[in-house]
């Protein structure tokens, strides 16, 4: 079995390498979420200061709403940055690039990350003084 793993598991070209990859991104992001995200104490911060979703009872109802579409939301989201994580893999593979190639998942995710923060940060700068906005 070591020689399986090491034949199929440690080339990031092979193909069951990349979906293992992009399989556990996916899996994580889940976690991830799961972890960081408790609807049922969302919903009970809704219930006590008197927030709710329209069509929506307070209490379990919500939490079960808040559920439902975390989790709905959170595909799209994993299959993303699986996809993002996958990028350097495929042109390692496509432009039979070398272990030097410059640009990781996670560095293309960090400079997404900083621009989008950016452009927000400019916009609230320009709104604050009473311009159109950035993106207009």
């Amino acid at each position: 079995w070591v020689t399986w793993i090491n034949d199929n598991l440690t080339n990031g070209g092979h193909p069951l390498y990349m979906a293992l990859y992009f399989l556990l991104i996916v899996g994580f992001t889940y976690f991830y979420v799961a972890i960081t995200f408790n609807p049922e104490e969302v919903a009970d911060n809704m219930k006590k200061y008197g927030g709710f979703i329209p069509g929506i009872r307070a209490g379990r109802p919500t939490a079960e709403y808040l559920d439902y579409v975390l989790t709905r939301v959170t595909l799209p989201g994993s299959l993303y940055l699986g996809l993002v994580a996958l990028i350097p893999l495929i042109a390692l593979v496509a432009i039979n690039a070398n272990q030097n190639f410059p640009f990781g998942g996670t560095s293309i995710l960090i400079m997404v990350g900083v621009g989008l923060e950016t452009v927000k940060q400019i916009d609230s700068q320009l709104q604050q003084r009473h311009y159109e906005g950035l993106l207009r």
